[in-house]
């Protein structure tokens, strides 16, 4: 490994990358507000410290050769990771933050491919998210909005509704093509998958008036998310949360298993402090609320 105190100047491979893009000592010197003998003494310094030649010299200009072509590619990629790097540590002075504390299961599932959007273009705020499993304690200022699964009822929080749900059962498509048009006494004889309770499942068996019961095959999952995957390895028959994971069905690694469905009885909800103000808040939490309108609805 290299020390940092053998390695070319900074200002040395500037030159070499400024006459690879140019092809030409003199449009890399323009460029760099030098002289030709300046560019040329260092493209010089790099190529001796790298032991092989990074131009080939002709009458018009310079032309890369094939090693240079490597050199200058790996150089202007650990350029960039610098730069990326530098992005990611140095304080942003420029943009508010607003923390953002939600779930994992959805912060996977809905929040992170639509986080771009959120933050617009340009960026409006800087979005902290803020993922962990237990409720941020607004009052105490831990997190500036939630995002919280629930009906809706907390006390000492102002919550406006983002959307709600629609359950039904869904399986791998092999499992899917065994069952074929099993009711739901039928789907209850598998093994089915789900989170923190059984409660879901036995609203949905209760509507479709068939018996529940537990069984040693059933699995349970702490994180929606591992539900949905546990049922796309076929491992077990699950209740898709419509329209929070909509892409399963539309990607074709889950499949619907009967038509019935009920509605959740809990949502997610925004959440803030009462009497939130803040511009930048505010703004997040409108942004929020525009790009679920059509799920309200």
């Amino acid at each position: 490994m290299h020390s940092l105190q053998s390695l070319p100047p900074l200002e040395a491979l500037a030159a070499v990358i400024a006459a690879q893009r140019s092809g030409s000592f003199t449009a890399a010197a323009e460029s760099l507000d030098l002289t030709h003998g300046a560019v040329s003494r260092r493209v010089q310094a790099v190529e001796h410290w790298l032991g092989t030649p990074l131009f080939e010299r002709h009458g018009r200009g310079v032309r890369i050769t094939p090693a240079g072509q490597r050199f200058v590619a790996q150089v202007e990629q650990a350029l960039a990771s610098i730069r990326e790097s530098a992005d990611r540590w140095r304080p942003r002075r420029d943009l508010p933050v607003v923390r953002l504390s939600v779930v994992p299961s959805f912060a996977r599932l809905w929040l992170m491919p639509r986080l771009p959007e959120l933050q617009g273009l340009p960026p409006v705020c800087r979005i902290e998210l803020q993922i962990e499993h237990r409720v941020a304690d607004l009052a105490a200022e831990q997190s500036d909005l939630a995002i919280r699964y629930g009906r809706g009822r907390w006390r000492g929080v102002e919550s406006r509704l983002l959307f709600s749900e629609r359950l039904y059962p869904v399986a791998a498509p092999a499992l899917a093509a065994e069952l074929g048009a099993a009711g739901a006494a039928r789907i209850a004889e598998l093994p089915l998958l789900h989170d923190s309770d059984t409660s879901q499942w036995r609203a949905w068996m209760r509507a479709c008036k068939a018996p529940f019961r537990t069984k040693a095959a059933d699995r349970r999952f702490e994180d929606y998310d591992l539900v949905l995957a546990a049922a796309r390895v076929g491992l077990g028959v699950a209740l898709l949360r419509a329209p929070l994971v909509d892409d399963a069905l539309a990607d074709g690694s889950l499949v619907r298993v009967a038509r019935a469905e009920i509605r959740n009885v809990a949502g997610h909800y925004l959440v803030c402090a009462p009497g939130e103000a803040r511009a930048p808040v505010a703004q997040l939490a409108a942004r929020l609320l525009t790009t679920t309108a059509a799920l309200r609805r």
